[in-house]
């Protein structure tokens, strides 16, 4: 299994052929938001036999990143996105759409998914009536990957996730605070002893940031990375953690037990 993290919660898990794209954001903007860090994703980057959706806030169901998708690629949304890609993008998207929950199952290609819990605020905002569910994913193929999307700790964690072989775990943000329904670079340790993954791969950080906004909390940018790797080694020193740049990649092989 091959893992490639574009930045920010953009990541490609690919194996035998069959490549699920998460969250994509394949511009150098969103809004008022800028790539600070690695050009914009290639071409490359938007091939994929599916895209997965964690929730409805626009650095994750990025609609202007639609069109830079495979365009026979099925995107899997939550409950109640297709009609909000509908109104913005025509039903050459919303009629691709599948729409889950929690709880769900499908299979794309060699991989099998399992739609997860996440501790979110899953409304479109901020001037939008639209909602849905915010969800994590866990893919299961030769290794198990847990792609989180934006969460904090929830009880039922460890029993809905683990075991696993790989957590895509978000640590920061793309601002000068981190709201509620986050995991800071400590909790996001403890997100991955709760699900017992061997590696970690951080995202949701260093790559974009507020126009205007350069100077204000820097501390918030690169340091999430660095500091959750050394927050890790304290929690459990057995998990690896692949500190990638946007654009690099990851081999993962074999199942834990």
């Amino acid at each position: 299994m091959r893992i490639t993290w574009w930045g920010h919660s953009t990541t490609t898990i690919e194996e035998h052929g069959t490549r699920l794209l998460t969250d994509p954001v394949l511009t150098s903007r969103i809004a008022h938001v800028r790539r600070r860090r690695g050009p914009a994703p290639t071409t490359e980057a938007g091939r994929c036999d599916a895209v997965l959706v964690s929730h409805l806030h626009a650095d994750h169901l990025h609609l202007t990143s639609l069109p830079k998708v495979s365009p026979d690629a099925a995107l899997v949304v939550p409950r109640g996105a297709a009609k909000l890609i509908d109104s913005h993008s025509g039903s050459h998207y919303s009629d691709r759409c599948i729409e889950v929950a929690p709880g769900n199952q499908l299979r794309i290609g060699k991989l099998d998914i399992t739609v997860v819990t996440a501790d979110h605020d899953g409304r479109r905002l901020p001037w939008s009536a639209h909602r849905g569910p915010a969800l994590g994913f866990r893919v299961e193929g030769s290794s198990s990957v847990w792609f989180a999307g934006d969460t904090d700790l929830y009880d039922a964690m460890a029993a809905e996730v683990a075991p696993v072989d790989v957590a895509l775990i978000p640590v920061g943000g793309w601002g000068p605070s981190l709201g509620p329904g986050h995991l800071d670079p400590v909790r996001a340790a403890e997100a991955v002893r709760r699900v017992g993954a061997r590696i970690a791969i951080p995202v949701h950080f260093g790559t974009f940031w507020p126009i205007g906004c350069d100077r204000l909390r820097p501390d918030l940018f690169l340091p999430p990375g660095e500091e959750f790797k050394k927050e890790m080694a304290q929690v459990d020193p057995a998990v690896q953690v692949d500190l990638l740049t946007p654009a690099e990649s990851t081999e993962v092989a074999g199942h834990v037990e």
